[in-house]
């Protein structure tokens, strides 16, 4: 990823989630991801997807929470209240994330308690252009 992608990435998360906090730095561990930070703390992880020839990326952020706090622990960390989790019909194991009613991303349970969870973002090219 090349600094203008890291910083178009910042400005999408920063308006998506609405906390000016978050910092999108390359992953010194792999040229080609990113790094999501809110303050020092590492929050999750972008990485690239260049197949069928359209540039795309995959943010992925672990969630150590349980369902029941899910919404309420996302408010917090990000500062903004106008974050939603909103079901997906029939399903039981996954949850979206609105921000302003607007579709973010699918919340998916890492286990079958419930106990926590895994926020996956797609990010396409187009979505980077008004930044």
């Amino acid at each position: 990823m090349d600094k203008t992608e890291l910083r178009k990435l910042q400005a999408f998360l920063r308006r998506s989630l609405g906390n000016d906090g978050v910092r999108v730095t390359a992953d010194p561990n792999d040229p080609d991801d990113a790094a999501v930070h809110l303050g020092e703390r590492r929050i999750a992880s972008i990485s690239v997807d260049d197949e069928d020839g359209d540039r795309s990326f995959a943010f992925e952020m672990k969630i150590p929470v349980g369902r029941e706090v899910l919404q309420s622990y996302l408010r917090k960390l990000f500062e903004n209240d106008r974050l939603s989790i909103v079901a997906r019909g029939r399903k039981t194991d996954s949850v979206e994330l609105n921000a302003d009613g607007e579709f973010l991303g699918v919340i998916s349970a890492d286990d079958p308690k419930l106990s926590s969870f895994t926020l996956q973002v797609a990010i396409l090219d187009f979505d980077l252009e008004d930044e």
